[in-house]
């Protein structure tokens, strides 16, 4: 069962018709018992990082979150979630002062876009991402599709061999990352037609 993390943040209801698009049941629970019988887990996310930290906490969804990594199963985190995954974002505050912590599950940081005024924060709408690597949920998608990004924030992985997608806003930026199990996108893949749909349908057919 893919079991979708409802930690009262994000589009849950679209990410589960997404799968359902695609022939695939999924949960949306915020039952730690749910999370760790679970075959597949997806965290994702829409708003603020320290809000989203402080429900996960209350919720109890911390550690279950962190064994479900450790575990191998595949894991699927998406915008928010993919920022969730590092060690620290600086939402509300500036890089070198601290900062609110996250999962810690990657070495990195979440920044947030300072650029030139012809570009508009957030970053909302279609971009490409190029492939320095491509993971197994990319199969069958060509190089350089477009997909619908909104955020205001980017992950910044301290190493590179975790990026496995880059996305060019006024600069390159980490659009999506793989380790091992472990897969996020800082796009939407349920808000992205029929790629976005391969991507949900890719991740569902990963063996357990």
């Amino acid at each position: 069962m893919i079991t979708i993390l409802d930690y009262g943040m994000g589009n849950l209801r679209s990410v589960q018709k997404g799968f359902e698009k695609v022939g695939h049941q999924a949960i949306v629970t915020s039952d730690p018992a749910e999370v760790a019988a679970a075959s597949k887990v997806v965290l994702p996310g829409v708003g603020a990082f320290e809000d989203a930290m402080a429900e996960l906490r209350t919720r109890g969804l911390i550690d279950p979150v962190l064994a479900a990594i450790d575990s191998g199963k595949p894991f699927l985190g998406i915008c928010l979630g993919l920022q969730l995954l590092f060690e620290t974002s600086h939402e509300h505050g500036q890089p070198g002062h601290g900062g609110h912590r996250g999962l810690g599950v990657l070495p990195g940081e979440v920044a947030r876009f300072e650029l030139p005024s012809e570009y508009s924060v957030p970053h909302m709408g279609w971009n490409q991402v190029s492939l320095p690597r491509r993971p197994p949920i990319f199969e069958g998608i060509e190089d350089e599709s477009y997909f619908y990004f909104v955020h205001s924030y980017y992950v910044v992985p301290k190493s590179p061999d975790v990026v496995a997608g880059e996305t060019d806003y006024g600069g390159l930026f980490c659009s999506m990352i793989w380790r091992d199990n472990l897969y996020a996108t800082q796009f939407h893949p349920e808000k992205s037609q029929a790629d976005g749909l391969k991507i949900l349908a890719n991740f569902a057919k990963l063996a357990d």
